[in-house]
C-alpha cells in the first residue's frame, strides 16, 4: 500500500508539476525512487527560481527604461517651456516697444514738411507703363551711421533737402489721377515729410542689416496723407549714432532715382552750394508704348508673366541675411564659369531654394529679376543715365525644377545669362507695349510668391553707400521692412567690411520652414564644389 502511495505521490507530482500526464504504469516502468523524486523536484524549484529571477530583472529593466523615458520627456518639457517662455517675453518685449515707440523708445521732436526753395514746374507727370507695373507702395529703407549726431543737424538737412528738391521736384507732390484715370504725379511743391526723433536706446540694441516691422516702425514715419511720395524721418541714438529712415513710393522712383536723390541731398548738406550734382531728365515719355503697341512672340518667352500671390497664413515667412565672402564669392564665379557676381548668386540661390522647398521634380521652378534698361546697348537712342522714374523691366527663366537642382551651378547661370542676353531695343519696346496691355491694378499688392516662383532684385550696382553727409558712408544701408515671401535680394556690403569681410549680402524672405535647409545648402554648396577646384 505505500508503494502505491509513493507511486501515486509521484504521479500527481509529475501530472501537476512537470505538466506531464504520468499513469501508474509509466511511474513504475521509470523505476522512480524518492531520491529521484526529490532530485527532480529540486531542479524544477530551481528553474522556477531562475526564471522569477530573469522576470525580476526584465522588470526592472523596464522600469528604468521607463523612469529614463520620463526624466528625458520631464527635461523636454522643461527645455520647451523655458524656451517658450523666452518667445513670450521676447515677443512682450518687441510688442510692448512697438507699441509703446511713440511716447517711451522714440521721441518724435519735429514733423514738417520740406518744399523746394524755388519755384519749380507745376504740373501733372505722366507715368510710362513701366512706373505702372512696379510693385505698388512704399519701398522703405534704413541707413545708419554711427558716430553721424555731429553731422545731422536738423536744420541744414532741411536747407539741404529743399535745395535737392529744386532739381528732384516730382519727389515734393502728390499722387493723383488724370482726367482719364490714369495714375500721375501731381508736382505741385507739397513737400516731402521730414520727422527729427530722439531715441532713449543706443544702436547696439538694434539689427540694421536684418529688415523687421521693428525698424519700420521704430525709424521709418507713417505715411500721411497716402498720396505722400516721400517721408524721411532722423533719428538720434543716446550713443551719438544716427538713423535714417526713408520711404518712397516705387511708382514714381525706382532704385538708382532713390539713392540718385539721396546721393544728392547729402551733398549739398555735406558741401553746401558748392556741391556737385548731376541733374535728372523728367521726361517719361521715352518709355511710352508704340501706337499700336505690338507685342514680338519671341519677346514672350523671357518676360515675366503676371503672378497672383498666394494669401495663405498657414506658412509664415521669416527673413534672415547671409553674408557672401569675398573669398566665397570668387570661388562662387570660378564656379560658374566667370560669370557675373548676379548670375553667379542668383544661380547659386535659385537652386538652393528649389532643393530647400522640395519642388516635386516635373514642376515648373521660375525665377524673375528686374533688369536696368538705362545700361548702354539696350534702347536706341539710350535712355539718359539720370533717367528719373522707372526703368526697369522683368525678365525671367523656367526649368524642371530637376534640372534645376541637379544642373552644375555653371549651367543655372549660363541660364539667367541668357536671358539678360537678349536684352535689346526690340525686347524693350515689346516689354513696355504688353504692359501697356496689360490690366493696370494700382492696388497694394499683398502676400506671397508660390513655391515654385523665386524674385531676385539686384541692388549690387545702386550708390546706396554714397549717401555721405559728412560722417562718412553709412555703417549699414538695407531695407526696414521685407515681407514678401519669394523675394530675394542682392547687396553690396559697406565697402570697409569688404577687408576680409562680407562682399554681398543676400537678403531672402522665404518660408520659415525651409529656411534653415536654404541656409545649408548655400554654403554647402559652395564649400562643395571648391574642394573640387
Amino acid at each position: 500500500m505505500h508503494h502505491e502511495v509513493r507511486i501515486q505521490t509521484i504521479v500527481t507530482y509529475y501530472g501537476s508539476k512537470l505538466g506531464e500526464r504520468k499513469t501508474k504504469k509509466d511511474a513504475r516502468e521509470m523505476q522512480l525512487i524518492w531520491e529521484q523524486y526529490f532530485e527532480a523536484r529540486l531542479k524544477q524549484e530551481i528553474r522556477q527560481r531562475q526564471e522569477l529571477e530573469a522576470e525580476q530583472q526584465r522588470m526592472v529593466a523596464q522600469l528604468e527604461a521607463e523612469r529614463q523615458a520620463q526624466a528625458q520627456r520631464l527635461t523636454d518639457i522643461t527645455e520647451f517651456l523655458q524656451e517658450l517662455g523666452q518667445h513670450f517675453q521676447a515677443e512682450s518685449w518687441h510688442r510692448s516697444r512697438s507699441q509703446e515707440t511713440p511716447d517711451l523708445w522714440t521721441r518724435q521732436i519735429e514733423s514738417s514738411f520740406v518744399a523746394p526753395k524755388e519755384a519749380t514746374p507745376t504740373k501733372g507727370l505722366w507715368l510710362s507703363p513701366v512706373d505702372l507695373a512696379t510693385t505698388r507702395g512704399h519701398t522703405t529703407l534704413v541707413f545708419f551711421y554711427p558716430s553721424g549726431a555731429a553731422f545731422f543737424d536738423a536744420a541744414r538737412l532741411k536747407e539741404a533737402m529743399a535745395k535737392a528738391l529744386v532739381a528732384f521736384y516730382p519727389l515734393a507732390g502728390r499722387l493723383g489721377f488724370h482726367n482719364d484715370g490714369r495714375l500721375e504725379i501731381s508736382c505741385n511743391g507739397e513737400g516731402v515729410l521730414f520727422v527729427v526723433a530722439r531715441s532713449c536706446l543706443v544702436a547696439q540694441d538694434f539689427d540694421f542689416s536684418k529688415p523687421s516691422l521693428e525698424l519700420r516702425r521704430v525709424f521709418v514715419p507713417r505715411i500721411e496723407p497716402p498720396s505722400l511720395i516721400m517721408a524721411i524721418q532722423v533719428t538720434f541714438f543716446k550713443c551719438g549714432g544716427v538713423a535714417l529712415g526713408v520711404a518712397g513710393h516705387h511708382a514714381a522712383v525706382d532704385g538708382i532715382s532713390m539713392f540718385d536723390f539721396m546721393k544728392t541731398w547729402s551733398a549739398f548738406s555735406r558741401d553746401g552750394d558748392g556741391a556737385a550734382i548731376e541733374l535728372p531728365c523728367h521726361d517719361r515719355t521715352l518709355l511710352r508704348a508704340r501706337s499700336p503697341p505690338v507685342v514680338h512672340p519671341d519677346a514672350l518667352s523671357v518676360l515675366h508673366p503676371k503672378v497672383t500671390l498666394s494669401q495663405s497664413s498657414s506658412r509664415p515667412n521669416a527673413t534672415e541675411v547671409f553674408p557672401i565672402s569675398r573669398d566665397q564669392l570668387v570661388t562662387l564665379k570660378r564656379l560658374c564659369g566667370g560669370a557675373s557676381t548676379f548670375c553667379s548668386v542668383s544661380a547659386l540661390v535659385w537652386k538652393c531654394a528649389g532643393i530647400a522647398r522640395r519642388l516635386p521634380p516635373d514642376t515648373i521652378a521660375r525665377l524673375s529679376f528686374p533688369v536696368n534698361v538705362r545700361r548702354r546697348g539696350v534702347l536706341k537712342p539710350p535712355l539718359p543715365a539720370r533717367y528719373f522714374g522707372n526703368a526697369l523691366v522683368s525678365l525671367c527663366v523656367a526649368g524642371a525644377a530637376r534640372d534645376i537642382a541637379s544642373e552644375a551651378l555653371a549651367s543655372v547661370a549660363a541660364r539667367i545669362n541668357g536671358a539678360l542676353a537678349r536684352m535689346d531695343d526690340d525686347l524693350v519696346r515689346s516689354a513696355i507695349d504688353y504692359l501697356e496691355l496689360a490690366d493696370k491694378d494700382i492696388r497694394p499688392q499683398r502676400g506671397s510668391l508660390p513655391e515654385t516662383e523665386l524674385r531676385i532684385v539686384s541692388w549690387l550696382s545702386l550708390p546706396g553707400h554714397d549717401a555721405d553727409f559728412g560722417c562718412g558712408a553709412p555703417q549699414v544701408m538695407s531695407r526696414a521692412e521685407s515681407v514678401r515671401g519669394g523675394f530675394v535680394h542682392i547687396m553690396n556690403d559697406a565697402p570697409e567690411n569688404h577687408r576680409g569681410g562680407s562682399a554681398v549680402r543676400v537678403l531672402v524672405c522665404m518660408e520659415a520652414t525651409n529656411m534653415k535647409e536654404f541656409q545649408r545648402q548655400l554654403y554647402a554648396n559652395i564649400a562643395k564644389q571648391a574642394s573640387k577646384l
